[in-house]
C-alpha cells in the first residue's frame, strides 16, 4: 500500500488490507528481526513517520504493540529502544514453542482441512523455490508454514495466546542460516500431517523445535554462552 501524500522516497508499505498502524508495525518488526534495527537502536517516532510516509499516529500506535510483543522497551531518559533479547527470553520462548507447536502438529493431523494441507503444501513448494532466490523470502516462506501449522490447530484460546508472541516467534524463525535444512523438515512434517499420523508428527514438531533452539542459542550466544 502507498500511502496518500507520503513524500519521496518513502517506504512502500505492503499489506494494504491491514490498518496502517499494523502495516507500520510489521515493517518495524521486519526491521528489527532481520537486523535493520539492531538492539540499542533509538525508534524515534517523528523520523520513522518521515521515512514510512505516515502520520505519527499509527507509528505511535504500532511502537505500543512492539512494546507489548517484547520487541521495545521505554528507557528513562532514552526513549524507546530495541530490546536485547536475552537468553532467557529465547529459552522461554523455544520452550513455549515446544509445547505448541508440537499440540498443533498433533490436532492438525487430525483436524486438517483438506484446504488447509492444499495451502500448505503451496507454502511448501514456494518455500523450496525461494531458497536459491535469497536468504528473506525463504525466511517468510517459514513463517507462513509455522503459521499455517497453528492456523491448522483449530483453536480459537491457542490463536488468542499466541497473538501477543506471534511478532517473537518470527524472530526466532529467522535464527536459522540452514533454510535447506528447514525446507526438508517442514516437508517431512507436513507428509506426517498429510498421512494424519498425530504421533510422527508430533514427534517430528519436537525434534524441529529443539534443533533450532540448538541453532539460534550457538548464533546469539556464541560469544557469550554464560549470557542470561
Amino acid at each position: 500500500m502507498e500511502v496518500m501524500g507520503a513524500p519521496t522516497g518513502a517506504v512502500t508499505l505492503g499489506a494494504a488490507h491491514l490498518p496502517l498502524r499494523d502495516q507500520v508495525r510489521e515493517e518495524l518488526r521486519d526491521r528489527i528481526a532481520d537486523g535493520r534495527l539492531p538492539p540499542g537502536t533509538k525508534m524515534v517516532e517523528r523520523e520513522l513517520a518521515s521515512e514510512l510516509g505516515v502520520s505519527r499516529v499509527p507509528v505511535r500506535e504500532a511502537v505500543r504493540m512492539l512494546e507489548t510483543e517484547g520487541f521495545v522497551q521505554v528507557v528513562p531518559r532514552r526513549g524507546v529502544i530495541v530490546r536485547h533479547l536475552s537468553r532467557r527470553d529465547v529459552e522461554e520462548l523455544f520452550d513455549m514453542r515446544e509445547v505448541l507447536e508440537v499440540w498443533a502438529a498433533r490436532r492438525a493431523a487430525t483436524d486438517a482441512t483438506e484446504a488447509e494441507l492444499s495451502g500448505m503444501a503451496a507454502i511448501l513448494d514456494a518455500g523450496e523455490a525461494a531458497l536459491p532466490e535469497g536468504h528473506i523470502e525463504a525466511h517468510h516462506a517459514n513463517e507462513s508454514f509455522h503459521d499455517a501449522l497453528l492456523a491448522m490447530a483449530h483453536h480459537h484460546l491457542l490463536a488468542f495466546i499466541l497473538e501477543p508472541l506471534q511478532g517473537r516467534l518470527h524472530w526466532l524463525f529467522r535464527q536459522s542460516p540452514d533454510d535447506v535444512e528447514l525446507a526438508h523438515d517442514h516437508r517431512a512434517l507436513f507428509e506426517a500431517i498429510k498421512a494424519r499420523d498425530p504421533d510422527e508428527a508430533g514427534r517430528l514438531a519436537l525434534d524441529h523445535v529443539r534443533l533450532n533452539r540448538g541453532i539460534a542459542l550457538r548464533l546469539l550466544f556464541a560469544d557469550n554462552p554464560q549470557a542470561k
